[in-house]
C-alpha cells in the first residue's frame, strides 16, 4: 500500500458547505429581520454574500483580514452593496450564523462510504482546514464523522493556512508521516492541490463542478466514491 495516511479538507470536500451555509445563513437573515432592514429577499442577499465572503477569505489567507473581523466584516460589506449600514446588525448575524453553521450535517454523497473504505484499510485519517477550530469540531462531530479522524489540523492551531507549506509539513509533523506516504484530498485547487504538491505529497482534486485547471493534480475525481478505486 503506497500511502499510509490521508489528508482530507473538510468545507467543499465532505461536509457540503454550500448547502449547510445557504441553510444557516437563510435561518439567521430570517430571525434578524434582515429583509425588512435591507429591503430583499435572501435569495437577492444570497449571491452578493456568497461573493464576497470568497473575497474576504482570499484576503483572510493572504493575512490582510484578522478572524475576527472576517466574521462581521463580510457581513457589513454586503450590507453596503445594498446601500445600507449597521455595524450592530453586521455583528449580530455573523453571530447567528456562525452558531447556526456548525450544526448543520449535509455531508457530500459516498462521504460517509469513503471513510468507512479508508479504515477497513487501515489508513490513518486526518483532516487539514484553514477553518476555525472551534466551528469545524462541531461540524464533524454534529454530522457524525469526528471518530473517523486522528488528527484535525486548522490553520489556527498550526498558526498558518493553506496552501502555505508551513502547515502540511507541521500536519505530517505531528501525524509522523512523509510525503512520500501521504495524499491529500481537497476541492480548492490553488489552496489544497497546489499545497499539497509544493511539499511533494500527492494529490485527489476533488472537482465535482468539473471547472477548468491547467496544472494537473496526481488524481481527480467529481464524485467521492472514484476514491473507492484510487484508495
Amino acid at each position: 500500500m503506497k500511502y499510509t495516511h490521508i489528508f482530507f479538507d473538510l468545507d467543499h470536500t465532505l461536509w457540503d458547505f454550500e448547502r449547510n451555509s445557504e441553510e444557516a445563513m437563510g435561518e439567521a437573515y430570517g430571525e434578524l429581520n434582515i429583509e425588512q432592514f435591507l429591503g430583499v429577499s435572501y435569495k437577492k442577499f444570497s449571491p452578493v454574500y456568497n461573493t464576497i465572503n470568497q473575497k474576504y477569505w482570499e484576503r483572510f489567507r493572504n493575512g490582510f483580514v484578522s478572524r475576527s473581523d472576517l466574521r462581521w466584516k463580510r457581513m457589513q460589506s454586503t450590507f453596503l452593496e445594498f446601500k445600507k449600514f449597521d455595524d450592530d446588525l453586521s455583528v449580530k448575524l455573523g453571530e447567528s450564523y456562525l452558531e447556526k453553521l456548525p450544526l448543520k450535517t449535509h455531508l457530500f454523497p459516498h462521504a460517509k462510504e469513503v471513510l468507512d473504505h479508508c479504515r477497513t484499510k487501515k489508513y490513518e485519517l486526518h483532516l487539514i482546514t484553514n477553518g476555525f477550530e472551534g466551528t469545524q469540531i462541531k461540524k464533524i462531530t454534529n454530522s457524525g464523522i469526528a471518530d473517523y479522524f486522528d488528527e484535525m489540523i486548522s490553520s489556527e492551531r498550526a498558526l498558518c493556512s493553506k496552501p502555505t507549506a508551513e502547515i502540511f509539513e507541521y500536519a505530517m509533523r505531528i501525524t509522523n508521516t512523509t510525503a512520500d506516504k501521504s495524499i491529500m484530498i481537497g476541492d480548492h485547487f490553488d489552496v489544497d492541490i497546489i499545497g499539497a504538491k509544493n511539499v511533494g505529497m500527492d494529490q485527489v482534486y476533488f472537482n465535482p463542478k468539473q471547472r477548468d485547471n491547467n496544472d494537473g493534480a496526481t488524481h481527480e475525481i467529481s464524485c467521492l466514491s472514484e476514491l473507492l478505486s484510487i484508495l
